[in-house]
């Protein structure tokens, strides 16, 4: 990585895009139970910098690198994909559902910092810094 600054924030994440899940069988859905990894593959350090959004290890061809443009929209949400019977009964499982503008990654589901025995993420954290009012913050 180029040198960009000092991080804001940086945390370790799993993911996929709404493609990969949308095409997971009931198998994996039941398998994800006990274990989240069997539906969000990927995995790495998600980092905050002033003016981009790294996911490291995104894919074999390296990190994900959303600049605040790519990012058109960040919420904490369940969905068709992702719903209360994979992310546990209490919103703090919801994932962190980033909408951006790249036609590979149009929709990026993430877990950050998932806490597997209580279905706990810290997603909602991870909104109020991509979203916030300061100026530090992607929007």
């Amino acid at each position: 990585m180029n040198d960009i600054g000092t991080p804001l924030a940086e945390a370790d994440y799993i993911g996929a895009t709404a493609h990969e899940l949308s095409e997971k069988r009931a198998a994996a859905k039941i398998a994800a139970g006990v274990n989240q990894r069997t539906l969000f593959q990927r995995r790495g350090r998600i980092i905050l910098h002033p003016d981009l959004l790294v996911l490291t290890g995104w894919s074999d061809n390296g990190d994900l690198t959303l600049t605040r443009a790519d990012i058109t929209a960040a919420e904490t949400r369940f969905t068709h994909l992702y719903g209360r019977f994979l992310g546990g009964l209490l919103n703090a499982g919801q994932p962190l559902i980033l909408n951006t503008t790249k036609a590979s990654v149009d929709e990026v589901y993430l877990l950050i910092n998932h806490r597997g025995f209580l279905e706990t993420t810290d997603d909602r954290a991870w909104v109020s810094r991509l979203i916030g009012s300061s100026s530090e913050a992607l929007r």
